[in-house]
Order: structure tokens, then sequence, then C-alpha cells
């Protein structure tokens, strides 16, 4: 009995947190339409996730792109379809690889030091500070960084594609003999448009996901650097673990 009494409290304590999160959200997102627009607060958090990610972006885009590449023409090859490299490339970076990792590599970078930020915050009473001024901390806090996630993480993702196209490039033209123009005139002929919309909506449901996912933590992340460090590593295994689960699910309804 004693079990079975632990696990109804476990699962009603999940219950009740999963319900704590989804108003969280819907409350940060009603808030993100409703004026004053906060531009300025925009435009940083929007800065803060570009310019703190763009360095991994750029470094995991082109290893992935071109271990994509050497893999991806060994293969094809037994086929006698080397010629089908660009292609191949192209699609797995843009509808699954590009978003995944993308969203994994911000997650790891700048989605902790989002949740630090906010549960240093948190410490230090300066988000009881925005109460005690009549001023709602969702609005000022949370309702910029999701909606900058919605933005930097698309814009992010475009850029991992690229750099990862151009590394696979780089092995299977450069290194490897296939000509530059069956490279890219392939990839013309196989990529389509619902391939590009496909990878726009998963990375702008990863950047709803990740920002939400750290700034919660964060905002309820307790007092005390224990609490805060407690509430990083929960919000970027959370985020991580979410990222996968979306991904399967964003790419079940659009197949």
């Amino acid at each position: 009995m004693d079990f079975l009494a632990k696990l109804g409290e476990w699962f009603l304590s999940v219950v009740k947190e999963m319900g704590k999160m989804a108003i969280f959200l819907g409350n940060a997102i009603y808030l993100i339409f409703t004026p004053p627009f906060k531009y300025k607060l925009l435009l940083r958090q929007i800065r803060f996730l570009g310019t703190r990610s763009m360095s991994i972006i750029l470094l995991t885009g082109a290893f992935t792109g071109m271990v994509l590449g050497l893999q991806l023409f060994y293969t094809l090859r037994k086929f006698g379809s080397e010629a089908l490299l660009g292609p191949a490339i192209a699609l797995s970076l843009i509808r699954e690889l590009g978003p995944v990792f993308s969203a994994l590599m911000i997650t790891g970078r700048t989605g902790s030091a989002l949740t630090a930020e906010i549960g240093m915050m948190r410490i230090s009473e300066q988000i009881d500070a925005l109460y005690s001024m009549a001023l709602n901390p969702i609005k000022y806090l949370i309702a910029p960084n999701i909606l900058g996630g919605m933005i930097a993480f698309p814009l992010l993702t475009a850029i991992f594609d690229v750099v990862g196209i151009y590394g696979g490039y780089f092995v299977g033209v450069k290194l490897l003999g296939i000509s530059s123009g069956t490279y890219f005139s392939e990839m013309k002929t196989f990529v389509e448009m619902e391939d590009i919309f496909a990878g726009i909506y998963k990375s702008l449901s990863f950047g709803i996901i990740v920002t939400w996912i750290c700034c919660y933590k964060g905002f309820y992340s307790g007092y005390g650097a224990e609490g805060v460090s407690k509430a990083t590593t929960e919000a970027v295994v959370l985020s991580s673990v979410l990222i996968l689960v979306g991904d399967y699910v964003i790419g079940s309804m659009l197949l």
C-alpha cells in the first residue's frame, strides 16, 4: 500500500508540475501579443541567443556535413549512385539533422546560460523587485526570450544547414572527385519547398520548447546556488529529451 500511495503522490506531483508549466507558457505567449511591445528586450535576446551560439553552430554544421559527405559517398557508391550525394546531404540536414543538432547545441551553449541568468535574478531577488514595482516579470523576462527563440532558432538552423551542405561539398567535390555541377544540380532536383518548410517548423517548435523549459526552470529555481545548479541541469536534460521526442512527433506528422 505504501508503494501505491507513493506512486500516486508522484503521479499527482507530475501532473501538477505539467499544469504549472503549461500555464507558464500560455501566460508568456499571451503577453507576447499584449502591448506594450518590448522591442529592445527582444533584440537583446535574439543577440544573446545568436552571438553565443554562432561559433558552435558553424563548427558542428561544418563537421556534420563533412561526416555525412564521407559516409554517404561510400554508401551510395555501392549502388552506383554517387551523383545523389548532394541531395542526400541536403535532405538529411534540412529535414532532420539541422534542426535537431542546432537545437541541442543551442540548448547546451545558450539554454543553460539562460536558466542560470534567470536563476541568479531569482537569488538576488531582482524578480521579487519587479513584482514590488508592479511589473510583470513574465512580460519583461520570459516573453522576449520565447519570442527571441522563435526567431533565432530557425535562423541558426538555416546557417547550420548551409554550412553543412558546403562541408559535404568540400568532402564530396574537393576530396572525393564528384563534379561541382552534379552536386548542386541534383540537389535542386530533389530538394523541394516542403522539405525546407519541415525544417522550419521543427526549428520553430524547438525554439519554443527550449526557451520555455529553460526560462521555467530558471524562474522557479528557488533560492541558493545549489538550486540554480540543479535547475540548469534539469533544463538541459529535459530540453534535450523533448527535442528528440518533438522531432519524432513532428516528423511523423509531416510525412
